[in-house]
C-alpha cells in the first residue's frame, strides 16, 4: 500500500520496530508501562504510534505541493462526520497486522482498544459524512486541497430516549482529549464582531472604511490529518476553537463579582461549543450568524496570510491558485468577508476586488428546502456585522442594475432576484448572494439540479445559464465497504483483485458472478454472519430479541418530515392490524431498524419518534406477533453505529416525497453492501435504479410532476383517508390509545397535520408504498433471486464513489490538478 519513507523511530513497517514504537509512546505520551497501563492508556500509545506514521506523510506531502505551487483546493464546510479515526488510520497505513501481532506478544487485546476511540463530534448528517469522504478522495487522488470548519466542543449533541422522547445530552468527545489533532496556539487569528464604521477618503480621494468591532474573538487552529489511499498524500482539516481575546478580568475578579469576571470568557468560546445551536430563539439565531461568521473570518484570513507569504504570489493571482467551494449556505458570509478583507484591509478597487472573488467561489446547494435556503434578518446582520451588511447592499445594488439592464421594466424580477427580501422583516438571501458571487453554481443529483434551475433558483438560472451544473454525489468505498464490511470486501477483492477499491466502477467485474450460485451463497452467508452482528448489537443496547434471518427492512437518516419516517411507521401499524386481524402479515418476518436524530427545536419529528417509540413498545410485547415483527430504534445513531448497519441491510427505505431530498448518500452506501432499495425517484434514487436495474429496485409514489399536478389542482388528504378502509384504520390507531399507553390526545398533532395538511403527500403515496413492501417481503422468500439482486446492486454502482465526484469536481469547477507526492528522505 503506497509508497513507505525511510524508517526511523517514528515509523514502523516491521513488528519489532512497531512494538518498540508502541512502547516508547506509552512511556513517553501515557507516563504508564506495560504492567500497570490502563486500556485508555494502551489506546493513547496506539493513537500516537499511527499517527506518527501518517506524521511523515503530511511533511512530505506539504514539501511536495510547496515545491510544486500548484491551484490548491479550499472545502469551506461547516460540518465534517468524520467517523472514528484509529481503525481508518490503521487500515491507510498498514498497521493494522502490525498492531494485532504486537498485541498478541504483549497479551493485549486490540478489539477492546479499538472500541475506545471516540468518534469526532464535528458533523450530523449528510452534509458532513460527505464532506469527510470528499477530504478522503481528494487525498487519494493527490488534489492539493485543505478542509476548513470549526472544532465542535460537544458537538450536535448525543441522544438519548427516556420513555420514548429523545432527550439532548452533550457529546462529550473531548473528554479525554482528542490524540488526533494538533493544536496550534501560535496561529491564532483575531476576529470582531458588532460595533460600528466609519467613512472616510484617502489622501487619494479613494472611499475607504473601517471597521470599528465592539468585541473581539480569538479563534485558535488545531488539524487533523486526513490521509489518502494507497497514496503518501495526507492532507490537512483546519478547525477552529474559539477563544476570547481577554479570558480573565481581574479588577472585577477582586471586587467580588466572580460570574462577570468570565463573562467574556464564556461569551466567546460559546461559538465553537455546539454543532447548529437552536435558532429558535433570538439568541440562537445570533449565535448561529456569529458562528457561521467566526469560522470563515479566520479561515479567510489564514488563506490570504498563507497565500501571500510567498514572495512570488500577488492578489492578482490569488483565483488561479486558490478554488474556495461553498459547502451549502452556512459559509456564504465568506462572500463579503472576502470583500471586505481586499478592500478595506488590502486597499483594493471594488472592481478588482469582485472580480477575484466571484472567480475563486463556487456554491454546491444541497437542498430544495425553502427552509434550508438561509435567510437572515438584516437588523440581525448588521448588529453583528455592520460592515458586511454595507457590502452586501452594495453587491445587491450593483446586482440589480444588471438584472434591469438585462430584464429592463421586470421589476417582478427584480423583487424575486434581490439579494434583500422585503417583508415585515427584511432577510439577506444567502442563496442569492452565493448565487450572484459564485463563477459556478451546481446541485448535487441529476434531478435536484434540474429543479434547482426549473424552480429554486430559476431566475439565476435564466441570467447565468452556464453557471449551472450537476454533480451526483458519492461516497468512499473505503469507509463503507473495506473499513465496515471487511469480509464482503475480501470476497470483492478474492474474484477481481483490489483496484475497485480506488477505481470503484471497477465492481462491474462482479457481474458475472452474480450468476453463479456459489458466489451468491458465499454472499448470503456473509450477509447473515453481518445481521448476526448487528443483533448482537442491539440486543446489548436495546435489549430486543431480532431474528437475523428475518428481513432487515432499514430507515437510519436525520428525522425530517420530509424523509417520511412517519410512513413508515404506518407501514408497520397496517402489518399489526393485518396480523391482529388475520393471524399472518402475508410476508416473511421483518425487522425494522431506525436511527435518526431530530433537530432540539423540531417539535414534530420529536413526536415521530416517540410514536415509533408506542408503536415498538406495543410490539415487541405482544403475545400474537411472535416472530413476525420486530421495531428496533437504535439511539444516537452515527458513523460507528452506520458501519454495522450498512452491511447487514436487507431493505433500504428511501422514502422521501418526490422532489424534496436533494440527493441521498445513504442509499448508495447501502446498495454498495448489496441491499435493495424501496423509494420513490427522488434525488439520487433515480440515478441508482437507472444503473442497477428497475427490476432490481421496488419503486413506488408519485413522480415530481405528479406531485406539484396534485398540489395544484387542489390536494385534499381527507379523501385517501374516506376511501381507504385499511389506512383510515391505521391513523384511527393514533388517537385511540393503542399506541399511547391509553392518552387519546398525544399523537393529535400528527393526525392533523396528515388529515388537514399532509405537506409531504403521505396519504396520496400510502398505498403504493404498502403494495410494493408486499412485493418486497414476497421477493425476500426466494433467498437466492433476492442474492442475485443485490449483488447486481453492488456490480452497478460503482458510479456513485466520491472519487468520481471530485474527479468531475477538478475538471468543471476547480481546475485543480493531482500533485504526486514521492517519499523524501526521513533522515533530513
Amino acid at each position: 500500500m503506497g509508497n513507505k519513507t525511510t524508517e526511523d523511530r517514528h515509523t514502523a513497517t516491521t513488528v519489532k520496530a512497531f512494538k518498540k514504537l508502541l512502547l516508547d509512546n506509552l512511556y513517553h505520551t501515557q507516563g504508564a508501562n506495560v504492567y500497570n497501563a490502563s486500556p485508555y492508556d494502551i489506546y493513547r500509545a496506539l493513537a500516537f504510534s499511527v499517527r506518527d506514521q501518517l506524521v511523515g506523510r503530511w511533511r512530505e506531502t506539504v514539501d511536495a505541493y510547496y515545491r510544486a505551487d500548484p491551484k490548491i483546493v479550499i472545502y469551506l464546510s461547516a460540518e465534517y462526520l468524520l467517523g472514528r479515526q484509529l481503525e481508518k488510520n490503521m487500515l491507510y497505513t498498514d498497521t493494522m497486522k502490525l498492531a494485532d501481532k504486537v498485541f498478541q506478544e504483549l497479551d493485549l487485546d486490540l478489539d477492546e482498544v479499538l472500541e475506545l476511540d471516540q468518534e469526532p463530534g464535528l458533523g450530523n448528517g449528510g452534509l458532513g459524512r460527505l464532506a469527510a469522504c470528499f477530504l478522503d478522495s481528494l487525498a487519494t487522488l493527490s488534489i492539493p486541497a485543505i478542509g476548513y470548519g470549526i472544532r465542535y466542543e460537544f458537538g450536535i449533541f448525543r441522544q438519548t430516549f427516556e420513555d420514548g422522547w429523545q432527550v439532548e445530552k452533550a457529546d462529550n468527545w473531548l473528554r479525554y482529549g482528542n490524540p488526533w489533532e494538533f493544536p496550534q496556539p501560535d496561529d491564532m487569528v483575531e476576529i470582531g464582531l458588532g460595533g460600528h464604521t466609519e467613512h472616510w477618503r484617502d489622501p487619494d480621494g479613494h472611499q475607504r472604511v473601517n471597521w470599528i468591532p465592539a468585541e473581539t474573538v480569538t479563534g485558535e487552529p488545531c488539524h487533523m490529518l486526513m490521509p489518502g489511499y494507497d497514496t503518501s498524500s495526507v492532507h490537512t482539516l483546519r478547525l477552529w476553537r474559539a477563544r476570547a481575546s481577554e479570558d480573565f478580568d481581574f479588577g472585577m475578579f477582586n471586587e467580588g463579582d466572580y460570574a462577570r469576571a468570565v463573562e467574556s470568557k464564556v461569551r466567546s468560546e460559546n461559538i465553537s461549543k455546539a454543532l447548529y445551536p437552536n435558532d429558535e430563539t433570538p439568541q440562537g439565531k445570533e449565535l448561529r450568524l456569529k458562528q457561521q461568521y467566526f469560522f470563515v473570518a479566520c479561515s479567510l484570513s489564514d488563506i490570504l496570510h498563507t497565500f501571500l507569504s510567498r514572495a512570488e504570489h500577488t492578489l492578482e493571482t490569488f483565483a488561479d491558485k486558490i478554488a474556495i467551494q461553498l459547502n451549502d449556505t452556512h459559509p456564504v458570509v465568506a462572500v463579503p468577508e472576502m470583500m471586505r478583507l481586499l478592500i478595506d484591509e488590502h486597499e483594493l478597487g471594488w472592481d478588482e476586488a469582485w472580480h477575484i472573488t466571484t472567480r475563486t467561489f463556487g456554491y454546491t446547494c444541497h437542498t430544495l428546502l425553502p427552509e434550508a435556503l438561509e435567510k437572515w434578518p438584516v437588523g440581525l446582520f448588521g448588529r453583528v456585522l455592520p460592515r458586511h451588511l454595507e457590502i452586501v447592499y452594495e453587491i445587491n445594488a450593483r446586482f440589480l442594475k444588471e438584472v434591469e439592464a438585462r430584464f429592463p421594466g421586470d421589476n417582478e424580477r427584480l423583487r424575486r432576484m434581490s439579494i434583500i427580501e422585503e417583508g415585515t422583516e427584511r432577510r439577506i438571501r444567502m442563496a442569492h448572494l452565493a448565487s450572484v458571487s459564485s463563477h459556478t453554481i451546481n446541485g448535487v443529483a441529476a434531478l435536484q439540479s434540474r429543479l434547482l434551475q426549473e424552480r429554486t433558483l430559476r431566475d439565476f438560472a435564466e441570467m447565468w445559464p452556464d453557471r449551472f451544473q450537476n454533480k451526483t454525489n458519492g461516497v468512499t468505498p473505503r469507509r463503507f465497504m473495506l473499513q465496515s464490511n471487511p469480509r464482503f470486501s475480501a470476497l470483492i477483492t478474492e474474484k477481481i483483485g483490489s483496484g475497485w477499491l480506488t477505481h470503484l466502477d471497477e465492481l462491474s467485474k462482479l457481474e458475472k458472478f452474480a450468476g453463479q450460485a456459489g458466489f451468491r451463497e458465499s454472499f448470503r452467508k456473509l450477509k447473515l454472519a453481518s445481521k448476526e452482528t448487528l443483533a448482537a448489537y442491539i440486543f446489548e443496547k436495546n435489549g430486543i430479541q431480532v431474528d437475523p434471518s428475518s428481513l432487515f427492512d432499514v430507515m437510519v437518516k436525520r428525522l425530517h418530515e420530509y424523509k417520511r419516517q412517519l410512513l413508515k411507521a404506518l407501514h408497520i401499524i397496517t402489518l399489526y392490524q393485518r396480523l391482529k386481524r388475520s393471524g399472518s402479515t402475508g410476508v416473511p418476518p421483518i425487522t425494522f431498524i431506525f436511527g435518526a436524530k431530530a433537530a432540539p427545536g423540531y417539535q414534530a419529528a420529536k413526536l415521530i419518534i416517540k410514536l415509533i417509540h408506542g408503536i415498538a413498545d406495543v410490539v415487541n410485547h405482544d403475545a400474537d406477533v411472535g416472530d413476525a415483527l420486530r421495531v428496533v430504534f437504535l439511539e444516537n445513531f452515527n458513523v460507528t453505529i452506520g458501519e454495522l448497519v450498512y452491511p447487514a441491510a436487507d431493505l433500504s427505505e428511501q422514502i422521501s416525497l418526490a422532489g424534496k431530498e436533494a440527493s441521498g448518500t445513504g442509499n448508495m452506501k447501502f446498495a454498495l453492501n448489496g441491499t435493495l432499495t424501496i423509494g420513490t425517484l427522488d434525488g439520487a434514487n433515480i440515478e441508482i435504479r437507472e444503473r442497477v436495474g428497475a427490476e432490481n429496485f421496488f419503486l413506488f409514489g408519485l413522480t415530481v410532476d405528479e406531485v406539484l399536478a396534485l398540489k395544484m389542482q387542489g390536494y385534499d388528504p381527507r379523501r385517501f383517508y374516506e376511501e381507504n378502509e385499511t389506512l383510515r384504520a391505521v391513523i384511527d390507531a393514533l388517537t385511540d390509545g393503542t399506541f399511547s399507553s391509553g392518552d387519546r390526545e398525544l399523537f393529535n398533532p400528527i393526525v392533523h397535520s396528515l388529515l388537514d395538511r399532509d405537506e409531504f403527500l403521505l396519504l396520496a403515496d400510502y398505498a403504493s408504498y404498502i403494495e410494493r413492501l408486499d412485493e418486497a417481503g414476497r421477493a425476500f422468500t426466494d433467498s437466492d433471486d433476492w442474492s442475485r439482486k443485490a449483488l447486481l446492486n453492488v456490480a452497478r454502482s460503482g458510479y456513485f464513489s466520491s472519487d468520481r465526484v471530485i474527479e468531475e469536481y477538478c475538471r468543471d469547477v476547480w481546475n485543480a490538478s493531482p500533485v504526486e507526492v514521492q517519499p523524501q528522505d526521513s533522515s533530513r
